[in-house]
């Protein structure tokens, strides 16, 4: 697969393919005769995993490093783990606080509309 094509599927631009492979992440990308990257299903499933990971936080340096880990072999696989068990730690940790903001919202947001419907209320009883 190429790298356009690469692009649509997952829905990261050129630029960020690119720089992810300048960083460590996608370090075996093939090229062909003519220079052209050629992307393999197993690099498809490493970019699939890199977005997830993205998505939940990891920044690129400790992704890099995990990803070294994994090209190291079987004897890393507690510390990616490990690793992976901090992240999950800090997105729930953050999920708790988006939780707790979404919370507030809602609960001044139902003074909102307790007030407003105690002056329309008011209104209505003044006819």
């Amino acid at each position: 697969m190429k790298i356009s094509e690469v692009s649509k599927k997952y829905d990261i631009s050129i630029d960020t393919l690119r720089y992810y492979e300048k960083a460590g992440l996608l370090p075996n990308i093939k090229k062909n005769s003519s220079g052209i990257r050629e992307y393999t299903d197993m690099d498809c499933e490493r970019v699939e995993f890199i977005k997830c990971m993205r998505s939940a936080g990891m920044p690129v340096e400790r992704l890099s490093k995990y990803i070294a880990l994994c090209e190291q072999g079987e004897e890393t696989a507690e510390e990616r783990r490990s690793m992976l068990i901090q992240q999950r730690a800090e997105l729930i940790e953050k999920r708790d606080t988006i939780q707790r903001s979404i919370d507030k919202l809602d609960y001044k947001i139902n003074i909102y509309y307790n007030t407003l419907r105690a002056k329309e209320n008011c209104l209505h009883k003044t006819k």
